[in-house]
């Protein structure tokens, strides 16, 4: 019986020259994401501050401690654990938008949501990440024996997030054309980039990560699948129409964890276990929230109540 310890002899490069590599993914990513980003997303902030604070809220408070709890429940590995806090201190990407849009849900909250939290995450991540897996004793212990000093992490992670979310703010603002041109290149540049290290990884130690699927997947299951059920009730405690809950469900479900793997992959040392908990939730959140947005479209089928847009309908 393969042990979930094992999955941390998963071994990448992590030269200093893999991690300035990993740290040039980062800014191209959220470069990348900021690109999107347009001032008229954050005005719904000014008209229903009460919604889309209470919504981001339940991303950047609510997800990482429905995470910690179920971590003291069920007891992972720490890298394992680590893992799952990680996802759960990413903002949410554009992924969420698109499967609002197609379930018939509000696609404006959606991208207010993602704007802003995505604002946000450069200094909440890294301090969700050092906060939430500080108070879990086993995870806490795993970030000392990987020496992550806390200050050079959060000031190495604050100034790689909010560089380029500044900048390509900027340009999305006042090149808003040729903001979409560079989007076009660099978003799948930085995703290959991903797919390529992770994939290369996995390959090298195929045999071991397919022994402890059975306790890794279940985890991303339960994991993604309690995200998304958060994301659901909350938007029935805030009293959100169907359009709404629909686009709350994806934005607290469904994270960027693209970029919580060139965190590992930069700044964590790079557990083997974390490593797979963010691949493995990369692959799974695909279909995962293909089958949410299909219940949502099947449902909005059935009742004349459910309309394309807005928090009412």
């Amino acid at each position: 019986m393969v042990d979930a310890s094992q999955l941390d002899a998963i071994q990448l490069n992590l030269s200093p020259v893999f991690q300035r590599v990993m740290s040039a993914n980062i800014l191209i990513m959220m470069f990348s994401v900021a690109l999107s980003l347009k001032v008229d997303d954050f005005k719904q902030l000014r008209r229903e501050p009460v919604a889309v604070l209470g919504g981001v809220a339940g991303q950047i408070l609510g997800l990482p401690l429905l995470t910690l709890l179920l971590v003291f429940l069920l007891q992972p590995h720490p890298g394992l654990a680590l893992g799952m806090i990680v996802v759960a201190a990413c903002p949410g990407g554009a992924i969420s938008n698109v499967l609002t849009l197609l379930s018939r849900g509000d696609t404006a909250y959606s991208v207010s949501l993602t704007a802003v939290s995505s604002l946000l995450s450069a200094v909440v991540t890294p301090v969700s990440i050092l906060l939430w897996a500080s108070l879990y004793p086993p995870t806490a212990g795993l970030l000392d024996e990987l020496a992550i000093s806390p200050l050079p992490f959060l000031s190495q992670m604050v100034t790689l997030l909010a560089i380029p979310i500044g900048v390509g703010m900027w340009v999305a603002h006042h090149h808003a054309e040729r903001a979409v041109k560079i989007r076009k290149i660099l978003t799948p540049l930085a995703l290959s980039g991903i797919a390529v290290l992770i994939l290369v990884g996995l390959i090298g130690n195929f045999d071991l990560v397919i022994e402890t699927g059975a306790i890794t997947l279940p985890l991303v299951v339960l994991h993604n699948s309690l995200a998304l059920a958060f994301g659901f009730g909350l938007a029935w405690l805030l009293s959100f129409g169907a359009a709404r809950r629909r686009a709350l469900t994806f934005e607290i479900g469904i994270q960027n964890s693209g970029l919580g793997l060139l965190i590992l992959l930069s700044h964590l040392g790079a557990p083997g276990g974390a490593l797979t908990i963010l691949a493995l939730w990369g692959i799974w959140h695909f279909f995962s929230g293909m089958a949410v947005m299909g219940v949502f479209r099947w449902l909005a089928g059935r009742s004349d109540t459910l309309g394309p847009q807005g928090p009412s309908a």
